[in-house]
Order: C-alpha cells, then structure tokens, then sequence
C-alpha cells in the first residue's frame, strides 16, 4: 500500500497482501467504516507488518504481542503523539481480532495490547454571537448575475446553517440524497458511522436554506452526474467533504473577526449551544450520533469551561 497513511519504509511482506486486502474489505462491507478511517486502519496495519517482516516475523501466524509493541515502541521513539499511537493500538487490534476469526492466529494479541492515555482537549467553539455573524455574513456570489455562480453561493449558505443547525458530520452531510430531508417536519435522514442511521431535527432557518437550494439553485448545477445527490459541486457531482470544508473556511473568513474552524468546529459549536440552551445529554449524544455517551460527555466540560470564564471576567471578587 505504498503512499497509505502511517506506512513505513521498506515493501510489505509477500504474506501480508491478501490478508491487508481482505482486512479492508471487512473493514467498509461489515464494518461499514468511512473510506478516509479504512485508509487510516489500512495504513497502519500496513506500517505494523512492514516492521514486523523487517525484524524477523516470517508469516502472519507469528504475529505476536511482542511484534506489535515493538512496533509501537518504534513509533513512540520517532515521536509520535499519544492520539496516533493510539490509533494505530486500535487498528493493530482491530486486525488481529480479524486476523483471529479468520483462523490465521492461533490466538489473538490485540487484547493484551495497552492503549496510550490521551489527553482529553477542549473543542474549539464559536460562541454564538459569532456563529449569528458567521451565518449572517454575505457570502460571495450572492449577488453574481452568473447562475451557475448564484447557485453555488445558494448551496454554501445551506450548507452553513445545516452543519449548525444538526451538528451532523461532513461527510454525512455530503452523503445526504435529495429524500434525506423532511421539510415538512424539518428532519433528515443521516447514515452515520458503522452504517448506524438516525434522525435529527433541523431548525426553521437550515430547513428553508436547504429548501432553497434544493428548489432554485440545486436545478442550475445538476448533469447526468448528478444522481439523488442533495448537494452537488460545481460540476454536477456530488459535493466532496474536501470542497465543504473550503466552503465553511471561507465563509467564516467573510465574517470577519471569528476564529477560523472547520466542519467539525462546527459539530463542536452546534453541540455546545445545545447544552448552553438546556439540552440533555442523551439527546445530544442521539443528534450527534455518538455510540457510546462519554464521548458526548467532553461538552458538558466545554460548557463549564466557559461559565468559569465569564465568571472570572465579571465577578468583581472572582
């Protein structure tokens, strides 16, 4: 897999192939993972057999739990941070437990395998006055006597308020078709994570953004390329996550003074005004389509972090 992330100097092993090939077939048909996390498993796993048929594991069947932590050694004494150390733990497990139902380990390593401590960091979040600025900035193109050029502006603004409105991640929203959204009872149908489908409400102000492109601007881009697609790119395809995260850049820019995130800056912000505004935790962790509630659980931090510092700014004996 030469090129894939996380690889390592030197060929993989002969005996490595097929078993990395069927890894990532498991990988995005059982699994159902995103294309970019079985790129990142498939690399790593890549990197793991690379060092071990470099230092003497001559099949898969000698994969052991000495191989894998010299591996990881390795990628702690070239300086990896803790997050991708421990990202590539969970892959190597991952592939090993595989590797163990498939009948190539006698046994199966991965479970005697340490995860690295991560440091948990705060989100980075708009307030709201800044996300109302952000929103309601002039985003360019608005005005264009082009159509083509109109519509995108028409399509970037239903993209702002969506991502807001439903904290959904980007590439969910780049896989939404045209019968995801429920005008009616402003909901959409997200496929999230492991194919796990749900549904979020949506706010008056996205609904009718999204209505808007979907009517007027949608018509002025769609080709034969176009599909169920609900957003599209300039060429008739379906919008890429790389092209919305350009477009939340550069409308953030447009507001002016606003921190600049991305996507998932705003999950963060949408996630956070929801508890700020008296939101449970359950029904967060079922909009953002969290699989477990601790990883929901980092927002309630965020919004005593916040409360603190307005604390501290204003009370006279803080």
């Amino acid at each position: 897999m030469p090129g894939a992330p996380g690889s390592a100097a030197g060929a993989l092993p002969e005996w490595a192939h097929e078993r990395l090939e069927a890894f990532g077939r498991h990988l995005a048909a059982e699994r159902g993972l995103s294309p970019h996390t079985v790129r990142a498993y498939l690399g790593d796993v890549s990197a793991l057999l690379k060092h071990a048929g470099q230092n003497g594991v001559g099949d898969l069947a000698a994969l052991d739990i000495g191989a894998i932590r010299a591996w990881l050694a390795a990628q702690h004494a070239d300086g990896k941070e803790r997050s991708t150390l421990a990202r590539r733990a969970a892959a190597a497990r991952a592939f090993t437990a595989f590797a163990h139902s498939r009948g190539w380990l006698d046994s199966d390593p991965g479970p005697l395998l340490g995860t690295p401590r991560i440091g948990r960091h705060l989100p980075n979040v708009l307030a709201q006055d800044q996300m109302t600025a952000v929103l309601d900035a002039p985003g360019a193109g608005e005005t264009a006597q082009d159509p083509s050029a109109a519509a995108i502006a028409c399509r970037d603004t239903a993209i702002m308020e969506l991502l807001y409105a439903t904290g959904i991640r980007v590439s969910e929203m780049c896989g939404l078709d045209l019968g995801d959204l429920d005008e009616e009872r402003r909901m959409v149908r997200v496929m999230g994570k492991g194919r796990r489908e749900r549904v979020v409400p949506v706010g008056v102000p996205a609904a009718r953004a999204t209505a808007q492109w979907r009517d007027a601007g949608r018509p002025r881009l769609v080709t034969s390329r176009s599909g169920a697609a609900l957003f599209l790119g300039a060429q008739g395809g379906r919008l890429g996550p790389r092209t919305a995260r350009r477009v939340v850049h550069v409308r953030i820019a447009a507001a002016g003074a606003v921190p600049d995130t991305g996507p998932h800056g705003l999950r963060h912000t949408a996630a956070t005004h929801l508890l700020e505004g008296g939101a449970d935790l359950r029904s967060v962790q079922e909009i953002l389509g969290h699989a477990s509630l601790s990883s929901t659980q980092i927002y309630t931090h965020v919004s005593v972090e916040r409360l603190l510092s307005a604390y501290r700014q204003a009370h006279p004996r803080a």
